[in-house]
């Protein structure tokens, strides 16, 4: 028996739709709202770890993903010289375990149209360019007012919908966001041959310098600064800078450069980080992903994170037989250490880079991947 009948979901986004698809395929009736009114509209690329790879097998998405993307399973480091020297050939722990590939590459869009199509799929309803506008509840449901005028009572909201959620600001949840210190450029761009796998440049004119195959035709490509106020550049003036920056960077980088042709497939945000203490339910609302924790991509976790939430939440929704006081301990027992651990980690590695520090990189690293080779 399932601890909840009908759920509301808001945010349509990796850990959203994974709620929603493990809560249809288990019976339960799932409204999927989305603010936007196209998930796929919007994003570059992504780095999706063994651990991730893991849950959109559990998802039954991985087919449709692993032909999208481009896997490999070692990482590159290059020094900031003029040739781009390859000065080590990592092998990376394959945490999702040994039958799936330690990294993937994927064009962010296509991600997020296979899960949502695959939430679609399993039965969930979905409703585009929808949001709530009032939540109320009480001891047995939740009771929403929509956007579009229509309204519903669910036996649990989930919001999940990002980092500045707007369920964890109706709910009164006071949260900091704070900013790293550190702002990234990114751009989608052709993959040249040059590039098949991550290859990360440390130091330099930059923090970071890396790049990620997300396809056969495809890549993005990234430079760490330090976060400054870029808004006021137009999209071409942003290409230049990014291109500039890049410029200091050389094996495959000099490839790339080349393709870094279309202005408006580059985008600047900062470094942004935080984690809810526990509780992150109010009552029968409870949030997870970004809403719930924030990390920096300095070790592209933050879907994997998010996704692992939503393993977590519908398992013990479907196991357990009411939404009770022990459910959302068990909840915050499996969830907040290792999320808060990762989160730890991605903004330890961000300081020693801003204090130009060396720090245990690689202890660091085989402590984490350790960590996620274990299911939530």
């Amino acid at each position: 028996m399932s601890a909840v009948r009908s759920v509301l979901v808001v945010g349509a986004g990796a850990a959203g739709a994974a709620t929603a698809i493990l809560l249809a395929e288990g019976g339960v009736s799932v409204d999927l709202v989305e603010a936007k009114a196209d998930v796929s509209a919007l994003g570059s690329g992504i780095t999706i770890q063994g651990n991730a790879l893991r849950v959109l097998r559990d998802l039954g998405v991985w087919e449709a993903c692993g032909e999208l993307g481009y896997s490999f399973d070692s990482l590159g480091i290059r020094a900031p010289d003029p040739a781009g020297t390859l000065v080590a050939e990592l092998e990376e722990i394959r945490t999702g375990g040994p039958d799936l590939p330690a990294t993937m590459g994927m064009y962010r869009p296509d991600l997020a149209r296979i899960l949502v199509d695959r939430a679609v799929e399993a039965g969930a309803k979905l409703r585009l360019g929808t949001t709530f506008t009032t939540i109320s509840q009480d001891e047995d449901g939740v009771h929403v007012e929509f956007s579009d005028g229509s309204s519903g009572r669910y036996d649990l909201l989930v919001g999940a919908d990002g980092i500045r959620s707007a369920v964890r600001s109706a709910l009164g949840v006071e949260l900091e966001t704070r900013a790293t210190g550190m702002g990234i450029w990114r751009v989608f761009a052709p993959r040249p041959a040059s590039v098949t796998r991550t290859d990360l440049v440390y130091g330099g004119r930059c923090y970071i310098a890396g790049y990620c195959p997300t396809g056969e035709d495809s890549l993005y490509a990234y430079v760490v600064e330090d976060a400054q106020d870029r808004s006021g550049l137009s999209p071409e003036e942003g290409l230049e800078v990014m291109r500039e920056l890049a410029s200091s960077y050389h094996g495959p980088w000099d490839d790339i450069r080349e393709v870094m042709t279309d202005a408006s497939r580059v985008n600047y945000t900062w470094f942004e980080t935080h984690v809810l203490p526990e509780p992150w339910n109010r009552g029968r609302a409870v949030l997870i992903g970004d809403a719930a924790h924030t990390c920096p991509p300095t070790i592209a976790q933050g879907a994997a994170q998010a996704l692992e939430d939503a393993v977590v939440l519908a398992e013990l929704l479907l196991d357990r037989d009411e939404v009770d006081d022990a459910l959302w301990s068990a909840f915050h027992a499996r969830r907040l250490p290792r999320a808060a651990e990762v989160v730890a980690a991605s903004v330890q590695l961000g300081d020693w880079l801003l204090a130009h520090e060396r720090g245990d990189v690689p202890g660091l690293m085989g402590r984490i991947s350790a960590l996620l080779a274990e299911r939530p």
